[in-house]
């Protein structure tokens, strides 16, 4: 395994390449982020941009990963056109493709460009207000996506039962069946139980649609009373109580929870109503999720690797939590 910093230059050098197919001046390249996808900052006097270098086989098995990719961004384009909400701009290359395909350093990535949006995130500082706001913006991306059609050769993500415990992510290099066997003895059981209950109520929940599918407070800028939603990669099919989920699973062990959870739906429900009978159920899934996720991603990230220990210990802990309810 190349070390954090081996993989993150290498990275950097196919985001040098990419930046000659758009117009764009010459500027500072400042790394963001190498978790899924690996990010670097542009800062140009043509503005900010991000840099993103795809991750292989992001969107699964047999997925075309630039039709899946082009797919996200034509409904992020949708919904500038379409809503007041506030979401990236995809900042297209020179001859107009939204994606390009690079080599540098010995490997291929797609790569795509997005305008910076400017702002706060509050996942370590929340408070209540921020949670409102984020559930009235969700509200309207699902309202947004339920009057939508999605273009010819649209392809994304169907978060259903099979995808989240069945053999269809890669995480990392990892195909998903392998992560489940890396996992220790006691999660994997736990990890089952959960598979076992939500497969009598996922795939025939009726509020499915297009959904953000990793809209926490991370991937929400805040500016003023304005909210800015960021990072749709995982976007795709799925239950919309599923992100609501999400929105409050890193917040579910707080013993204020109850106040976010509020202020959520508070805002949420301005503009659609949702049921969230099996919220709890969700939440627990999203841990399986990130769990399988970081489970993968630790063969490869040695970041990732150094944290897997204690990811598993907090999910034991937090599915002890959701599960005395």
């Amino acid at each position: 395994m190349l070390s954090r910093r081996a993989q993150v230059d290498r990275l950097r050098r196919v985001a040098l390449a990419a930046l000659c197919d758009y117009p764009l001046p010459e500027g500072a390249l400042t790394f963001v982020t190498h978790g899924e996808n690996t990010t670097f900052r542009h800062d140009s006097s043509a503005g900010r941009h991000l840099i993103r270098v795809h991750r292989p086989q992001r969107h699964g098995s047999g997925v075309d990963p630039q039709a899946a990719i082009e797919s996200e961004i034509s409904w992020l384009q949708a919904i500038r056109s379409d809503t007041d909400l506030e979401v990236p701009q995809v900042l297209p290359a020179s001859d107009g493709r939204v994606t390009v395909e690079t080599s540098a350093a010995g490997v291929t990535r797609i790569c795509s460009v997005l305008r910076w949006l400017d702002g706060r995130i509050f996942e370590e500082s929340a408070h209540p207000v921020h949670l409102r706001r984020l559930g009235a913006a969700m509200a309207q991306l699902h309202e947004h996506a339920d009057s939508w059609t999605p273009p010819d050769g649209f392809v994304r993500i169907d978060w259903n039962h099979e995808a989240f415990f069945g053999n269809v992510m890669i995480y990392g290099e990892t195909p998903a069946e392998q992560c489940w066997e890396l996992l220790p003895d006691e999660l994997r059981a736990r990890f089952a139980s959960v598979s076992q209950r939500l497969a009598a109520v996922m795939d025939d929940c009726p509020d499915r649609g297009l959904i953000h599918a990793d809209l926490h407070l991370g991937y929400a800028v805040f500016a003023g009373d304005r909210v800015k939603l960021i990072d749709f990669d995982d976007c795709g099919t799925g239950q919309r109580q599923y992100d609501i989920a999400v929105a409050l699973w890193e917040l579910r062990d707080r013993p204020d929870y109850q106040e976010f959870h509020k202020a959520l739906l508070a805002g949420y429900r301005l503009h659609r109503d949702i049921d969230v009978t099996f919220l709890d159920d969700y939440i627990a899934l999203r841990q399986v999720a990130f769990d399988l996720w970081c489970t993968g991603t630790a063969q490869v990230n040695p970041e990732f690797a150094g944290n897997l220990d204690k990811v598993h210990r907090w999910s034991l802990a937090m599915l002890d939590l959701v599960e005395q309810r």
